[in-house]
């Protein structure tokens, strides 16, 4: 797989993530692919899955399978 694109990305973070600048991950999407980062180091290392391997790890952790 490629390296992720970092600087065309969109990164959020969680909407249960708190404004007091705790330990939060951001997330972005790009076609096929989806990157994580910790939001106290933007310009540290983004981990790259799949889109669809993504999708099943959230899955998996709405439905208590993690």
């Amino acid at each position: 797989m490629a390296a992720f694109e970092t600087e065309s990305a969109q990164w959020r973070t969680s909407s249960y993530s708190g404004t007091g600048g705790g330990q939060c991950v951001e997330v972005a999407d790009t076609p096929g692919a989806v990157g994580v980062r910790d939001s106290r180091a933007p310009q540290g290392v983004v981990l790259s899955f799949p889109a669809d391997g993504w999708t099943a790890f959230l899955k998996a952790t709405i439905h208590g399978g993690l």
